[in-house]
């Protein structure tokens, strides 16, 4: 990549995908015209994802590889992905193609026009889920319908992963979760406590074709009820904010202060 900085950092948590993420990279880069850089992060050297990725660098100078040095699971790769990000805007999508890339320059075109969070919205009109767990789906539909009518979130989809930050929002309120996938609801709730403007739009979400999901329902609930119940309150100040959240400041927010 040249030494222009890019409009959009693109972050992919990824586990093992293998060969299956060379589709994905293929319609990322067809799909995306804002000037980019592509963050697959990794939680260990011995990812089967690193050799395949290394070698689609090799041709395609924004992709770059990280290992993530924060923990495993999905929270610390999305973190170390947004912390990594040189971008003002960073973009999170999945590695299993679930998510349709073609969005990703109208999410990022959102946040330059002032919202904290753009999001991909499963369950507005024009959305759809096809396929995935029935559970998983229903307890997502429910939680993200009640965050909209009842906290005023913004998004119907708070839960959905595939979503677009201002990266100074994200270095400003910094991400507490260190489990799951569930940084898409704690941003979401933090932008609504702090009265910062959350956007949607409609998108169509794809299970999986191939590989098998990370996704552990029962060991994440916990914490995407903490973050649930976080978005009901009154505003905040940022320093009231951080206050309120338990988790280490990051290495990169640490450099900042």
């Amino acid at each position: 990549m040249s030494g222009e900085r890019p409009r959009v950092s693109v972050v992919i948590p990824a586990y093992n995908e293998d060969e299956t993420i060379v589709p994905i990279l293929d319609r990322l880069f067809e799909s995306v015209r804002l000037s980019c850089e592509v963050l697959v992060v990794v939680d260990t050297a011995t990812d089967t994802t690193i050799p395949v990725v290394e070698e689609y660098a090799a041709k395609e100078p924004r992709l770059r590889c990280l290992i993530n040095t924060y923990g495993t699971g999905p929270a610390n790769a999305i973190r170390f992905g947004i912390d990594a990000a040189a971008a003002p805007v960073a973009v999170v999508t999945m590695a299993d193609g679930c998510d349709d890339a073609r969005q990703i320059d109208e999410l990022a075109r959102l946040v330059e026009r002032g919202v904290a969070v753009a999001a991909a919205s499963r369950y507005m009109a024009g959305g759809q889920q096809v396929g995935g767990p029935v559970l998983k789906g229903t307890m997502s539909r429910m939680a993200g319908r009640s965050l909209r009518l009842l906290a005023h979130v913004g998004t119907r989809d708070a839960t959905n992963s595939f979503k677009a930050y201002d990266t100074a929002f994200v270095r400003e309120v910094g991400i507490d979760s260190r489990d799951g996938f569930e940084i898409g609801i704690e941003l979401t709730a933090k932008a609504k406590r702090l009265g910062r403007p959350v956007a949607e739009i409609p998108t169509i979400w794809l299970d999986r074709q191939a590989g098998v999901s990370n996704f552990k329902v029962a060991q994440w609930i916990p914490s995407y009820l903490r973050w649930y119940r976080f978005a009901f309150g009154s505003k905040l100040t940022a320093d009231e904010l951080r206050a309120r959240t338990t988790g280490p400041p990051s290495p990169a927010e640490t450099r900042g202060k």
